[in-house]
């Protein structure tokens, strides 16, 4: 597998983004080892929040919710996803699959970082596949917060908005990272606060995480995906984990997932679930505060 590490000079001076990454490696699948990082907040024997980003953004995404969790007290724990921020990038198309994801993410937060009683806040595909954890692995995680993403198995068509961003991607011969980052805001960004969405990627040859991802998202029953997420769907359904679902007021990509979320779950009943007002797709850019609230009451109310 070739794999490409942006150069760190391409991370400084990131907007209200000054913790330290940290780094470590995880199998490839070719018998070799990718550099996965993440940043982290909070006290060390605090419950612990992992925070998952989606496509194509990265952990800069979480900069305005982890102190906002750090102060109430919980360890909050934000992975670059492999493919993006500072994470190494498999340069090929080919080398992302859904399942190489799945474990990618798993060797990092389990068997480099043994996280334990962890309460996820998944976005996009960090829903995705954070959704895969906690159903694969139950006994590791106390909680869930579905945040403007879904569980696709293939067996409903996705939305139309979706279906023009995935072939906006496929055609793009230069793809533009931070204006698709952009195009799920509210919030106008500034000069700096899109470099910081473009940071990762500094040539094409880097973004083959960003165009494989919308390509892996099961749109047919026989997906290569479809088998293990209705596995999932069935584990999660049965458990009673608490969930929450907090999905922004502005997402049209998602909307539709929320309800579904919270009448197959069964942690969800009887759960007041917050609408995050004035967000787009990426709730954490318009309103990482008031997510990381949320998250904060959540979790007092589940430990």
């Amino acid at each position: 597998m070739r794999t490409l590490r942006t150069p760190d000079e391409r991370f400084a001076g990131l907007p209200g983004f000054d913790i330290a990454p940290r780094y470590a490696e995880v199998p490839a699948s070719d018998d070799g080892a990718l550099r996965m990082a993440w940043v982290e907040a909070g006290p060390s024997d605090g419950p612990v929040v992992l925070l998952l980003h989606g496509e194509p953004s990265w952990s800069f995404l979480y900069r305005t919710t982890i102190p906002v969790l750090a102060a109430a007290g919980l360890r909050a724990v934000a992975p670059d996803l492999v493919g993006f921020g500072r994470s190494d990038k498999p340069a090929d198309i080919a080398d992302h699959s859904y399942a190489r994801h799945v474990e990618w993410l798993r060797a990092l937060v389990f068997d480099v970082l043994d996280l334990r009683g962890v309460t996820l806040v998944g976005q996009d595909w960090g829903g995705l596949l954070g959704l895969r954890l906690v159903a694969e692995h139950l006994d590791r995680f106390s909680a869930v917060v579905a945040a403007n993403t879904g569980l696709p198995t293939g067996d409903r068509d996705m939305p139309e908005v979706w279906w023009q961003f995935r072939r906006a991607v496929e055609k793009a011969e230069q793809l533009d990272i931070a204006r698709l980052v952009q195009a799920g805001c509210r919030t106008r960004f500034t000069p700096e606060v899109r470099a910081a969405y473009d940071a990762p990627f500094p040539d094409e040859s880097y973004k083959a995480g960003p165009r494989a991802m919308p390509l892996l998202v099961p749109t047919r029953p026989d997906d290569p995906a479809t088998e293990a997420n209705r596995a999932a769907w069935a584990r999660l359904s049965a458990s009673e984990i608490p969930f929450l679902c907090a999905f922004s007021d502005g997402d049209p990509i998602t909307a539709a997932m929320e309800p579904i979320l919270r009448s197959a779950m069964p942690g969800a009943a009887g759960r007041e679930h917050p609408t995050i007002s004035g967000a787009g797709h990426f709730l954490q850019e318009d309103a990482g505060p008031a997510l990381a609230a949320e998250v904060v009451r959540f979790v007092a109310g589940v430990r």
